[in-house]
């Protein structure tokens, strides 16, 4: 392949907001693709992608958005897929590559790879970036880079398909690793999934609140209460598919975090000033090593 010929003729993305749209510019910016097919869930939502110029076309139909592709990117809630994967299924081309962007990996296997047509290839990926906002105007070309994309192949992939979509990442600017579908699963439980059930947690005990302390904990959103809002303020559909697609690893994570927050209740309670600071020690090391990483 030369430089100038683009890594896939048709590119179609289902569900054009915050990732799809990122990737869209990506893909425009870098030329990976001769044409950039955007399939929205309504008009309003297509005329406003439209409007941003990062596609060639635009359509409600998501068999129409996927013929005659050979690159298709699912970018929905999670929760969609089953009817994304139903309608998209008689329109695919042989050796289509389908990926996604979702947030739980072993119900994207399961929802898709049974429905989809033999010589069509699915190599799942999660982009380990994002923020609170949502639609296709909040999309970015910067926003993949330095993160990290973990891909999950199912065994058997095509080694060919694999090398296109670690191409197409590597372009967007992020670190690829693979990874097996459930060890992604219950890593995200608790690196993604349960820091936001907890900030949903605190914010929404906050909301139940009495209304003159209420409106006052708002007033005076000191930093932490402010960050948790900030990640209560994510995309409430997104956020519902996710814990319900990934329940059994979100809920072993959740019965950990209690043990641990039962163990720090009893610390104070008992005034067990030595377990505290060996406790804020070792975590603070942890917050060292994250921006070692460069992940802060």
């Amino acid at each position: 392949m030369s430089e100038s010929t683009p890594l896939f003729q048709r590119a179609a993305i289902i569900g054009v907001g915050l990732i799809g749209s990122s990737l869209a510019r990506v893909i425009r910016r870098d030329g990976l693709a001769g044409e950039v097919v955007g399939c929205m869930a309504d008009a309003e939502g297509a005329a406003k992608l439209l409007s941003l110029d990062i596609v060639d076309r635009v359509t409600l139909d998501p068999a129409e958005a996927v013929a005659g592709a050979d690159l298709v990117i699912i970018a929905t809630p999670i929760g969609a897929y089953p009817a994304v994967a139903a309608a998209i299924a008689p329109a695919l081309a042989k050796g289509a590559i389908v990926t996604d962007v979702g947030s739980v990996k072993q119900a994207v296997i399961r929802d898709l790879r049974p429905v989809l047509p033999e010589g069509v290839h699915l190599v799942p990926g999660h982009p380990i970036a994002g923020t609170e906002h949502s639609g296709p105007e909040s999309g970015s070309a910067g926003l993949f880079d330095g993160r990290w994309c973990i891909l999950t192949p199912p065994p058997g992939t095509d080694e060919d398909a694999l090398a296109k979509i670690r191409r197409l990442w590597e372009s967007a600017g992020s670190k690829v690793e693979i990874m097996d579908a459930e060890h992604h699963d219950k890593v995200l439980a608790m690196t993604s999934h349960l820091p936001h059930l907890i900030a949903y947690t605190i914010v929404g005990t906050a909301t139940d609140l009495e209304e003159s302390l209420q409106s006052e904990v708002i007033k005076f959103s000191a930093g932490g209460f402010r960050d948790f809002t900030r990640i209560a303020g994510s995309n409430p559909v997104m956020w519902r598919d996710i814990f319900l697609n990934n329940r059994e690893a979100v809920l072993e994570m959740v019965q950990r975090f209690s043990e641990d927050l039962n163990a720090l209740q009893r610390f104070i309670r008992w005034g067990e000033a030595d377990k505290l600071e060996e406790l804020f020690t070792r975590t603070r090391e942890i917050r060292r090593s994250v921006i070692e990483a460069k992940q802060a």
